[in-house]
């Protein structure tokens, strides 16, 4: 995967922003930050797009910068020139693609339809924007064409929202989307910077989905195993499922190991929509994993291990 893409599909939301002046454009970015979105795609629908793209590149060097409405061959010399590390076109435009590809950049033309889709992938593009993609059937439309389409990736913007983001995200072949939800334009116009913020942050948890899969408790054989299990099992009234090296309670609430396992007292699991970008957003808020207790299955990450333990606890993300 081309490493741009890689980083956005990481991050999984990309706002949208329609600047009204370059004054806007530091403060706006950094509030994006602070909510754990350090990437912006900047629509060349307002004059000042191209100087704002600039200035964010030079003074916040690490935000993950695009040219939304790139229309022209000009345009898009002139956001790469600028900065930007990708190009998107609301349209599917063969000259603009082609030279955006030419001048060594990334291209993602907006696309509607499977024949618009299968030419841009002629051409070269890995990732491929559906929009506006509430407007023209959403996830089922791309459901009906991805067996066809196989290698496509789709950014879908247009209708994007809090309520049917993880719809979108939940198809694989939809490596990320954009939209204005948590950075809306009166919110921008206003300077309402920690607003941006919080209701970044927000986004972030909700397309994570963090939650508690089950804890884990270690044993000294199978004999306290058994025992454990039994009690917690009549504590609240849950069954128990012995296993091979485990004895399930519940609903797999409790993992009750027949021999010592990770972490000092034992594990806790915590369910996420995504392992790959819970590991980049928990990256940013200061979290180190062991890379090496990585699973992955199909390219996609499945579990790892934080590298601290918590209390005595070993902690996982697992795939939901």
């Amino acid at each position: 995967m081309n490493p741009v893409v890689q980083r956005v599909y990481e991050i999984g939301i990309i706002p949208v922003i329609a600047f009204n002046s370059v004054d806007e454009a530091l403060p706006l970015c950094k509030a994006l930050i602070a909510g754990g979105l350090p990437a912006a795609e900047v629509t060349f629908r307002t004059a000042c797009a191209e100087e704002c793209i600039k200035k964010i590149h030079e003074e916040l060097p690490d935000m993950l910068l695009g040219a939304g409405t790139v229309l022209t061959t000009d345009q898009a010399d002139r956001a790469m020139a600028a900065g930007a590390s990708f190009i998107v076109s609301p349209g599917f435009d063969p000259n603009v693609t082609k030279h955006v590809f030419d001048k060594g950049g990334l291209m993602m033309p907006g696309t509607c339809s499977a024949g618009e889709m299968q030419q841009a992938m002629n051409l070269g593009c890995e990732a491929i924007k559906f929009f506006p993609a509430e407007a023209n059937g959403g996830v089922a439309m791309l459901k009906n064409i991805g067996g066809a389409l196989k290698t496509c990736k789709w950014m879908c913007t247009g209708g994007i929202n809090a309520k049917n983001v993880n719809e979108y995200l939940a198809y694989d072949p939809i490596f990320a989307v954009g939209g204005t939800w948590m950075c809306k334009s009166d919110k921008i116009k206003a300077g309402a910077w920690d607003e941006i913020t919080a209701m970044c942050r927000e986004a972030v948890d909700t397309m994570l989905g963090l939650e508690l899969g089950h804890i884990g408790i270690n044993c000294a054989d199978d004999a306290e195993a058994a025992k454990t299990a039994e009690t917690i099992g009549n504590l609240l009234s849950m069954a128990v499922k012995p296993g091979n090296s485990s004895i399930f309670v519940g609903k797999k609430e409790f993992e009750i190991m027949k021999q010592p396992g990770r972490g000092t007292h034992g594990h806790i699991a915590i369910l996420t929509n995504n392992v790959d970008r819970a590991i980049f957003h928990l990256g940013q808020r200061g979290i180190k994993f062991d890379m090496d207790s990585k699973k992955v299955k199909d390219g996609k990450t499945t579990a790892i291990y934080f590298a601290d333990e918590i209390a005595g606890f070993a902690l996982h993300l697992v795939q939901r």
